[in-house]
């Protein structure tokens, strides 16, 4: 038996792209980058990132292509594979791909009435929680400010 399951938290690099297979089925391709922070020989924090290739089908990638743009943070589960290729130069490259099989969008920030989100043109994790006795979003309160209040 064999596994093959990536979980990447990460910051789009460019604007989605979609387009569609000849028997119509849609796919949508866009970079992804993490960053952390590694020290280097002398000490130094150094930011670190790692690009990914994403690619998304069928509804996940009109979803992320009527969603997304450069920048934005997104939740991605899937594949992750190689490919290897030569540049201009002779050199061997590698890029780092991942067949996605689950996205979740993140909110990059507090929500005004001019986004597109805000107006319920977006996806339900923008509605805010939902009302567990009618089903309706709800407004959530502001999260707790002292460390009075963290349960722990």
């Amino acid at each position: 038996m064999s596994f093959n399951k990536i979980i990447i938290v990460g910051n789009l690099g460019r604007d989605p792209e979609l387009r569609y297979t000849p028997q119509g089925v849609a796919v949508c391709n866009f970079s992804l980058a993490t960053n952390e922070k590694k020290r280097d020989k002398s000490g130094e924090l150094q930011d670190v990132t790692t690009w990914f290739r994403v690619t998304l089908w069928r509804n996940q990638a009109e979803n992320a292509a009527k969603y997304l743009t450069k920048g934005r943070p997104v939740y991605i589960e899937g594949r992750l594979g190689v490919e290897e290729w030569t540049d201009r130069d002779g050199k061997s490259r590698y890029t780092l791909e991942v067949q996605a099989t689950d996205m979740q969008f993140i909110s990059a920030g507090p929500r005004t009435e001019g986004d597109e989100e805000y107006s319920g043109g977006g996806p339900a994790e923008f509605a805010g929680p939902a009302d567990r006795s009618t089903g309706a979003a709800t407004a959530s309160a502001p999260a707790p400010s002292g460390d009075d209040d963290i349960p722990f």
